[in-house]
C-alpha cells in the first residue's frame, strides 16, 4: 500500500520548535519531490516548504524562510520538517504530499503553488503554536 504518514505535530509555545516527519511506504522517495503543505481553519491550503528527490533542491514559503528547515534521508525513506521560532499563525494541520512528476527540481512556483499535481498525500498532523 502506498502512503505518507506525517508525525511529531503537537502543542507548542511560541519561539519553540517542533520537528515533523513524513515517512513513505510502498514507495521510494528516491523518484519523488517532496512537499509539505498547511491549512488552517478558514484559510485556504498554503505551501511551505519542498525539496527534490536527491535533496539538492529545497525551496521556502516567504513566512517560513529562515525558520523552517526541511531535509531528507533517502535511507529510511522520510522527510523532515525542523520548524524553530514558532508562531502562533504557524498552527495549521500540516500535510506532507509527494510528486513524481518533477522530482528532480523544486521550485516555488509548481511545488508550493500546484498542490493538485501531487500523486500522494498524508492524513496531516496538527501544530499548534499558543502559550
Amino acid at each position: 500500500q502506498l502512503q505518507l504518514v506525517e508525525s511529531g505535530g503537537g502543542l507548542v509555545q511560541p519561539g519553540g520548535s517542533l520537528r515533523l516527519s513524513c515517512a513513505a511506504s510502498g514507495f521510494t522517495l528516491d523518484y519523488y519531490a517532496i512537499g509539505w503543505f498547511r491549512q488552517a481553519p478558514g484559510k485556504e491550503r498554503e505551501g511551505v516548504s519542498c525539496i527534490s528527490s536527491s535533496g539538492g533542491s529545497t525551496n521556502y514559503a516567504d513566512s517560513v524562510k529562515g525558520r523552517f528547515t526541511i531535509s531528507s534521508d533517502n535511507a529510511k525513506n522520510t522527510v523532515y520538517l525542523q520548524m524553530n521560532s514558532l508562531k502562533p499563525e504557524d498552527t495549521a494541520v500540516y500535510y506532507c504530499a509527494a510528486d513524481r512528476s518533477m522530482h528532480t527540481w523544486c521550485g516555488r512556483g509548481y511545488h508550493l503553488s500546484r498542490s493538485y499535481e501531487y500523486d500522494y498525500w498524508g492524513q496531516g498532523t496538527q501544530v499548534t503554536v499558543s502559550s
